[in-house]
C-alpha cells in the first residue's frame, strides 16, 4: 500500500525539475521548444492581447465620457459598470454561445469554436474593467481641471480626448488589469472555443485539461510561462509608462 502510495504521488512532487509521466519534464519542454506547447502560448497572446485591445478602444472612451456628462440614468450605469467588474465569466461564455450558436442570431456567421469567439469573450469580459477603472480616473483628473477647460470653452468629446491622453500613463494600470482577467480566463473560452487542440486550446485551457490527465509536464510547463508572460507584460507596460513620463517631463 505504501509503495501505490508513494507511485501514486511522485509525478506531482517531481513535475518541475525531474522526469514526469514519459520522462519529460517541464524544463525540457520549454528549452527544447515544444511545438505544441509555445502553439498554444501564442494562439493564448494573441487572443488576450487583441481582447484587451478592443477592450479598451471601446471602454476607455465610454468611461471617459460617463465621468465627464450629466445625464439620466448615469448613477445606475456606474453601479452597472462596477458589477459588471466581477460578472462570472462562465455566463458570459453561455450568452455569447447562445448568440453564435446556429440557431443565434450570428449564427450564420460561422465564429462558435473559433479564435474570434474567444477574442469577443474576453474582450465582453475585459471592457467593464477598463471603462469602470478609466471613469474613476477620469473623474478624478475633471474635478482637477474644471475650471481650466470650462474657462477654454471645451466641448464634451474633446474633454473626453484631452483627459484620456493626459491620463495616458495612469491607465496603463488599468489595461493591465484587463490583460490579467483575459490571460487569466478558463470557463468562458471553453464554452465558445471548444479547447480544441491545434486550434483553440488557450494555455488556461491546456493546463486544466493535461492536469486532468496526468500530463504534468506539459501544464507545469505552460504555468510556468503563463506566470512569466503576465510578470514580463507588467513589466514592459510599466517601463513604457516610465519611459513616456520621463520624455515628457
Amino acid at each position: 500500500m505504501a509503495d501505490v502510495h508513494r507511485g501514486r504521488n511522485r509525478p506531482y512532487r517531481n513535475a518541475c525539475s525531474f522526469p514526469v509521466m514519459d520522462g519529460t519534464s517541464a524544463w525540457d519542454l520549454i528549452l527544447s521548444g515544444d511545438s505544441a506547447l509555445f502553439a498554444i502560448v501564442r494562439l493564448s497572446l494573441a487572443v488576450s492581447l487583441s481582447a484587451t485591445l478592443f477592450a479598451a478602444l471601446l471602454g476607455a472612451p465610454l468611461g471617459a465620457f460617463i465621468a465627464l456628462t450629466r445625464f439620466p440614468g448615469r448613477e445606475p450605469i456606474i453601479i452597472l459598470l462596477n458589477a459588471l467588474m466581477g460578472f462570472p465569466p462562465v455566463v458570459v461564455g453561455l450568452a455569447v454561445y447562445l448568440i453564435l450558436s446556429r440557431s443565434g442570431p450570428l449564427g450564420a456567421l460561422g465564429l462558435l469554436f473559433t479564435p474570434t469567439a474567444m477574442v469577443i469573450t474576453q474582450a465582453l469580459l475585459v471592457m467593464p474593467i477598463v471603462a469602470a477603472l478609466t471613469r474613476q480616473t477620469i473623474e478624478d483628473l475633471w474635478n482637477e481641471y474644471r475650471d481650466e477647460l470650462a474657462a477654454m470653452n471645451v466641448g464634451p468629446w474633446q474633454r473626453v480626448s484631452t483627459l484620456l491622453w493626459d491620463a495616458r500613463f495612469s491607465l496603463v494600470t488599468t489595461l493591465l488589469a484587463g490583460f490579467g482577467r483575459a490571460a487569466a480566463e478558463v470557463g468562458s473560452v471553453i464554452i465558445v472555443g471548444g479547447n480544441i487542440e491545434g486550434f483553440t486550446r488557450t494555455m488556461t485551457t491546456a493546463i486544466a485539461l493535461e492536469t486532468s490527465k496526468g500530463n504534468l509536464a506539459l501544464a507545469v510547463g505552460l504555468g510556468m510561462i503563463l506566470l512569466g508572460l503576465v510578470v514580463l507584460v507588467s513589466a514592459l507596460a510599466w517601463g513604457a509608462r516610465r519611459a513616456g513620463e520621463r520624455l515628457g517631463a
